[in-house]
Parts: C-alpha cells; sequence; structure tokens
C-alpha cells in the first residue's frame, strides 16, 4: 500500500498540472470560438489512439517493467505539453495545433492505465483491492478539485503560457518518482512461448471471449460510454452556456470532483458489497438518474448537486470494476486484458465525441425555442444550454433503462461466482489458450 499510495500521489500531482492548463486551454478557444465542437474534437483525438493502440500498450505493460510503461507514458505527455507551450509562445496558436499535440499526448498517455491496474494485482492482495481501487478513482477527481479552484487565479496570473509550464512540471517529477519505486512483476509462466508483440495484441481480445459473462459485462460498460461518451466532451460549454461565468465553471467542477472523492472515501472506507455486481450496477444507474437531472439543472446550485452525487457513485462503480477485473484475470495478462477492454470501449464510443459538438451546436441548441419545444422546455427550460441539457436527460435516461435492463439478466447477476477466480500460480498454457470457464 504504501508504493501504492507515493504512486497515486504522484500521479493526482499531475492530474492536477494538467486540470490546471486543461481548463486554461478550453477557457480560451471557447472564448476564441464560441463553439463546443473544437473542445468536443479534442476529446476524440484523445480517445483516437486508445482504438488504435490500445493493444500495444497491453502488450508492454505485460512485457516490460511496468515502472518503465509508466514512465513513458508521463514522458511523452510531457513532450506533448511542451509542444503546445512552444506553439502558444510563439505567438502561432492554431486549433489543429490542439489537435496535434492531444493525439501525440494520448498516444503516450494510454500506457499509464493497463500498467498501472495491472501493478494494484502485484502489490494488494484481493480483499483489500476494493479499497485500493477506491484510493486510485479518488486521485482523479482530488486533482480535479484542485486544480479549477486555483486554475482561475493562475490564468488571471500567468495566463494559458503559465499554465501549461506548471503541468509540464508536474509531468517530470512523475516520472522521477514512479523510477524510483518497486513494482513486484508476475511471473510468466509462458515466456518461451511468446509470440510476435502484433499477436500477443489479441491475447486480451481472446482472454475476454473465453469468459462469456466477463466479455458481456464489458460490452455493458461500454454501451454505458456509448452514451454518456460524448457528453462528458460538453460539460465546460454546458456549464459556461448555464451559468455565463467562467468562475461558476471552475466551481461546479471542483463540486462534481468533490462529490468523486467522497464516493472514493467511502468506497475505501465500506469496502463494497461480497458480490460486486450489486455495487456496480445499481451505482451506474443512480448516476446517470444525477445525469439526467444534471440537464434539467438552471441553476449553478442544482448543477452543482446533481454534478456531485453523480460523480460519488461513479466512485462506488469504478472501484469494484477494477477489483472484479483484477481478480477474473491472470496477472501476467493484464496489461493486454486491460487494454482490450479499452479498446472495445473506445471502438464502441469513439463516433459519439465526434458527433456530440455539431449534434449541440447544429441542432439541439438552435432548437431551443423553435416548434414543438414547449413540450421539454418544463424540463429542461429554454435559455441557453437547454438544447444540451436535453441531451443530458436522454443520455442519463437510457443509462438508467440499460442498467435495469443487464441487472435483470441472471447469468451477469451471478457472473463473480460462476466465473471463478484467477488461482495465483496457475498457469496458461499459451496465449490466447486459455481454458473457457
Amino acid at each position: 500500500m504504501r508504493t501504492l499510495i507515493i504512486l497515486v500521489l504522484t500521479q493526482t500531482l499531475s492530474i492536477i498540472g494538467s486540470g490546471i492548463s486543461g481548463l486554461a486551454v478550453g477557457i480560451r478557444v471557447y472564448a476564441d470560438t464560441g463553439n463546443a465542437t473544437p473542445l468536443a474534437l479534442v476529446s476524440f483525438f484523445a480517445m483516437l489512439p486508445r482504438m488504435l493502440l490500445g493493444g500495444l500498450a497491453g502488450v508492454l505493460a505485460d512485457r516490460w517493467d511496468r515502472r518503465y510503461v509508466m514512465a513513458l507514458a508521463d514522458a511523452g505527455q510531457a513532450l506533448a505539453t511542451a509542444l503546445l507551450l512552444a506553439s502558444f509562445l510563439s505567438g502561432a496558436f492554431r486549433l489543429w495545433h490542439l489537435y496535434a499535440t492531444t493525439l501525440l499526448g494520448a498516444s503516450f498517455g494510454l500506457f499509464q492505465s493497463p500498467a498501472f491496474s495491472a501493478s494494484v494485482t502485484m502489490l494488494v492482495p484481493d480483499e483489500q483491492r476494493n479499497r485500493a481501487n477506491a484510493l486510485r478513482q479518488i486521485n482523479g477527481p482530488l486533482g480535479a478539485v484542485i486544480a479549477p479552484a486555483i486554475s482561475g487565479a493562475i490564468y488571471g496570473a500567468v495566463g494559458v503560457i503559465g499554465a501549461m509550464a506548471i503541468d509540464l512540471a508536474t509531468f517530470c517529477l512523475a516520472v522521477a518518482v514512479v523510477l524510483s519505486v518497486h513494482i513486484p512483476r508476475p511471473e510468466h509462466s509462458n515466456e518461451k512461448k511468446r509470440e510476435g508483440a502484433w499477436r500477443e495484441m489479441l491475447v486480451g481480445v481472446r482472454y475476454l471471449w473465453e469468459r462469456r459473462t466477463l466479455f458481456a459485462f464489458t460490452v455493458y460498460t461500454a454501451a454505458i460510454m456509448l452514451v454518456l461518451g460524448g457528453l462528458g466532451a460538453l460539460g465546460t460549454p454546458y456549464a459556461l452556456a448555464r451559468t455565463g461565468s467562467e468562475t461558476a465553471l471552475g466551481i461546479l467542477t471542483s463540486v462534481a470532483y468533490a462529490g468523486g472523492i467522497v464516493g472514493g472515501v467511502l468506497m475505501t472506507v465500506w469496502g463494497g458489497t461480497r458480490t460486486r455486481i450489486h455495487t456496480i450496477i445499481p451505482a451506474i444507474a443512480i448516476f446517470g438518474l444525477f445525469v439526467a437531472l444534471n440537464g434539467m439543472g438552471r441553476t449553478a446550485l442544482a448543477l452543482g448537486l446533481s454534478s456531485f452525487f453523480g460523480f460519488a457513485a461513479t466512485s462506488f462503480a469504478g472501484a469494484s470494476v477494477q477489483s472484479l477485473m483484477q481478480a477474473k484475470t491472470a496477472p501476467e495478462v493484464q496489461g493486454r486484458v486491460f487494454a482490450a477492454v479499452d479498446q472495445l470501449v473506445t471502438l464502441l464510443t469513439l463516433g459519439t465525441y465526434l458527433a456530440a459538438g455539431p449534434l449541440a451546436d447544429r441542432v439541439f441548441e438552435p432548437a431551443i425555442g423553435g416548434p414543438g419545444w414547449n413540450r421539454v422546455a418544463p424540463l429542461v427550460g429554454d435559455g441557453p444550454g437547454a438544447g444540451i441539457g436535453l441531451m443530458y436527460v436522454i443520455g442519463g435516461c437510457l443509462v438508467v433503462l440499460i442498467s435495469l435492463v443487464v441487472y435483470a439478466i441472471p447469468a451477469i447477476r451471478h457472473m463473480e461466482a460462476n466465473l471463478p477466480d484467477h488461482v495465483p500460480g496457475e498457469a496458461l498454457e499459451e496465449p490466447g489458450a486459455v481454458s473457457a470457464s
């Protein structure tokens, strides 16, 4: 736990730096363009490498020392930040510079998640993983609470250039710290039977496919992201349209992630239900409910309350999902399995990031006050942001409906009992040739 805590604190500091620069750039871009599409495209380019290169990230997470994989991820993101900083310093910044550096940083950053998730298995025993993963769930919200709280002052003092310089410094610190810790490496029972990297990239997919209920559960999580993924990219323009204030945006972002912290702390103390699926699906359904309520919010208070409780629910779900996957997956293939999950989710959701911005700018927002809008106005109002609010209501209701349907399927509810945990020391015959359970 000591090593895990050091890593979590370091990553939290890095998230704070990225949050400061991300908000600064987002405010600058939205102020210059007045459109949601550019920020939605940033989310698209941030997701694209996960679909194209996620399998390679998993292979490296299983082949290399996972410290080096995480250090590579931080170093690559630092390079992307440095290039964007140079663009602003030169006075020649263009939107395509932001898209290109986002793509570069995301290409390196995708190596972080499978390596970190697989490292938890080697650092913490199964009975403590719900709490350990809950601790991991806290670092994102904690960084996201602190960043907006101070980004306004930093942006006012040093501008977007100073904000990115801070981000660059936190990445460099993260590289130094991760290289100084020790993470045990799993024994590779099939070390002599390794295939080429491209064939090994398919191991994670085959591993999931041979465990059909685990694969079905992964499809469920992907379906949730399919519904909500693009809406996340609209958070900044939605809050700005509803409140008309950059200060309110910062406060609302902090309040939302404060909910994630509270949820993570409660999950750390409680530990979750013994059967994790009974924590996961209800928590996701509750999150969907609060997304819908957020779409109905017309005041900063309503937006803040719905965001707070919604993000609290995601901490319960996220920690339990990680623990479930770690328990059901052999440590030596976890990097590839986690990368496969990430790729599947990305494949199904990438289009929503392309569609979200144009739908908001060209369909839902222009529809405000138009023919038939009076039917939905009692729900979402008729002021700026009401169109995106309607998108939130639709998405949230779909999440609740999908979750209730999936929870009603016996095979999913009983998957943990019917699909045995991986036994430590149990050998895999060869990549992709694991026995079906």
